[in-house]
């Protein structure tokens, strides 16, 4: 991704009213796609939303934009981003554009697109879309300037495809559940996908207002939804990310299960019904104890970079149905093109059905291994990763941990920080070599 210019590994994303997410912009943004999805032979994109207020902002430069280069758009309204690349098929859209920014509080939004396959923009196509950036707008004649229309019913229909992700020979009748929409685009759809499969639904943060959007709730805010689920004495709690492509749970106990756990679950199930193709695919940051416990099952694993894209990338490259990262993004090419937070609850649940268990019965096949985070800032000029000093290190504290656990430093794609993660099965071994390392890099210079 280093020679972009404007796209990150999420599309665009930024501080809302500062460069790029302003609406000259975000309109020259949309001018800019459109010509080059033109020349492609698009004729019509969809736009969806979350519930940030400067969505509206955004939503009608990008209209205006895509207007101008004599594209025909349909405007979603509030919807998760997996919600608007399964529409963007059904409606035979050749793009869909998503306008969030995801976990990220209500100031930032962000810019993304989806394929008329549903799933995000190849490398080439968002490189050609930044060339076009780089030229000056313009505008097609008056006849051929795109027009607009709302689409009332997408809600509606991907309610629909939710539910036809679950079993129709099974219900969710009897499972009390907490359901946390993070005040975001799944506000009005997952409480009725779970409702309408048979289960008593419990809602948190389903009363959007612009600025409350992953604010102290969500799957990034669990402490909310694992008091009420004890509260309530309910089955579990599903929490889903302002866009509604995350999912964390929690168990009757409170326990929070993050993707990791959940990918287990599901992957556990999916093999013992055959429906499991290959292995699974995790991150860099995945949990040891996830690849051990799929070890155990002869359920080969592998890691990509940090990233939804990157997981799909090698479940494309490998052959294989189901990926995740730890913080909750879970794909399964069984069900969609890309990561779903309401599919990734109905597969788990799925699961809790047909095996007749708890969530926290299915979770006790693994055991997460302490996992220890160290943030060390350094110069900037220099690079501690190809330091000889913190090399020996490494390879010190690997040799200690063979088989047992691992190392892992990355550098910081926002700030010069290095982030030194030691993983295994003894927390107080794991923070004490994580400083171990942590102290060479501080001695780089």
């Amino acid at each position: 991704m280093s020679n972009r210019k404007y796209f990150g590994t999420d599309g665009v994303r930024g501080l809302v009213g500062q460069y790029p997410i302003s609406p000259e912009f975000v309109m020259k943004l949309g001018y800019a796609a459109g010509k080059e999805l033109a020349a492609q032979g698009t004729k019509k994109v969809l736009i969806g939303k979350d519930t940030r207020i400067s969505g509206y902002m955004l939503e009608s430069a990008l209209e205006a934009g895509f207007s101008a280069a004599g594209i025909d758009i349909g405007l979603l309204g509030p919807m998760p981003t997996p919600g608007i690349a399964y529409l963007t098929k059904t409606f035979r859209a050749e793009a869909g554009i998503v306008i969030s920014a995801s976990h990220n509080p209500f100031y930032d939004n962000g810019i993304k697109f989806f394929s008329q396959d549903g799933e995000k923009l190849p490398d080439d196509v968002e490189l050609a879309i930044e060339a076009q950036l780089d030229e000056p707008m313009g505008c097609v004649e008056s006849a051929h300037l795109g027009k607009a229309t709302r689409i009332a019913d997408a809600a509606g229909r991907y309610i629909e495809f939710c539910k036809s992700n679950f079993p129709s020979q099974l219900s969710l009748q009897g499972i009390k559940m907490v359901v946390d929409c993070a005040n975001g685009a799944t506000y009005h759809i997952a409480p009725n996908v779970f409702r309408e499969l048979g289960a008593t639904v419990i809602e948190l943060a389903t009363s959007p207002n612009g600025t409350n959007i992953n604010d102290g709730c969500g799957a990034t805010s669990m402490d909310m939804i694992s008091k009420a689920v004890v509260e309530h004495e309910a089955d579990l709690g599903v929490a889903l990310d302002g866009d509604g492509d995350r999912l964390m749970m929690v168990d009757h106990t409170g326990h929070v299960i993050d993707g990791d756990e959940a990918v287990y679950i599901i992957a556990c199930n999916d093999l013992k019904s055959g429906n499991l193709s290959g292995g699974v695919v995790g991150t860099l940051m995945s949990n040891m104890g996830l690849e051990l416990a799929l070890a155990d099952l002869d359920i080969p694993f592998a890691r990509s970079n940090v990233g939804d894209r990157y997981v799909m990338e090698m479940l494309r490259e490998k052959g294989w149905n189901l990926g995740a990262e730890n913080s909750g993004h879970i794909i399964n090419l069984n069900h969609t093109s890309t990561g779903d937070g309401i599919i990734a609850a109905l597969n788990v649940l799925t699961a809790v059905c047909q095996n007749n268990k708890t969530l926290f019965e299915l979770r006790q096949g693994m055991t997460m291994l302490p996992q220890v985070l160290v943030n060390v800032r350094f110069n900037g000029d220099c690079d501690p990763l190809s330091a000889e000093n913190v090399k020996a290190e490494v390879e010190k504290v690997n040799a200690v941990l063979t088989g047992r656990g691992r190392v892992l430093l990355r550098k910081s794609g926002t700030e010069p920080l290095i982030r030194v993660m030691v993983e295994g099965s003894d927390k107080d071994e794991v923070t004490r070599l994580a400083n171990q390392i942590a102290e060479q890099v501080k001695q780089v210079k």
